[in-house]
C-alpha cells in the first residue's frame, strides 16, 4: 500500500494529517505498535483518543463484506450510536474485538468520525464529504 507522505507517514514523529469527512475538524493520527494492545492514536486539539490498531484492517474487511455504502454515524461514547452505522459497528459485541474499538474510557466514541478518513487516505475506501450524513464504502 502506498501512503501519500505529504499527509504524514503514521509515526508519532510524522503523524497522518487528516480532516473529518465534513471538513469541520483537522486532526492527526499515528500508529503506536508498542502499546498494549497496539493502538491507533488520534489527537484532536488537546484531546487524545485511542483505538485498537487492528481497526484499520477490521473496518476495511467489514465494509468489503457489507458491499455498499454505510453511514458513519459518529457519536460520543455517552450517546447511543444509530443502528447500521460505522459507529455502531465500532461498539458492537459482534465485531472482531467483541465491543469497543476505543481504548480510553470516556473517549471511546467518535470511531465513525475519525477512522474512516484514515482509510480514505490509505486508499481503502471511498468517503463522502457532505456537510452532514456522510457515508463510506470499501474500494
Amino acid at each position: 500500500m502506498t501512503i501519500p507522505t505529504e499527509h504524514g507517514n503514521g509515526t508519532k514523529e510524522n503523524p497522518w494529517q487528516l480532516q473529518t469527512a465534513n471538513g469541520g475538524s483537522h486532526y492527526e493520527m499515528y500508529r503506536d505498535e508498542a502499546a498494549d494492545p497496539p493502538a491507533l492514536v488520534c489527537k484532536v486539539g488537546s484531546t487524545t483518543l485511542k483505538y485498537h490498531l487492528r481497526c484499520i484492517e477490521d473496518l476495511h474487511a467489514m465494509l468489503k463484506a457489507h458491499g455498499d455504502w454505510m453511514p458513519l454515524g459518529a457519536a460520543d461514547e455517552q450517546k447511543p450510536a444509530a443502528e447500521g452505522t460505522v459507529e455502531a459497528w465500532g461498539r458492537a459485541p459482534e465485531n472482531p474485538v467483541g465491543g469497543w474499538y476505543g481504548l480510553k474510557k470516556g473517549y471511546r466514541g467518535r470511531f465513525g468520525m475519525y477512522v474512516p478518513p484514515l482509510l480514505e487516505l490509505l486508499g481503502l475506501v471511498e468517503l463522502e464529504h457532505n456537510p452532514k450524513n456522510n457515508r463510506v464504502r470499501a474500494k
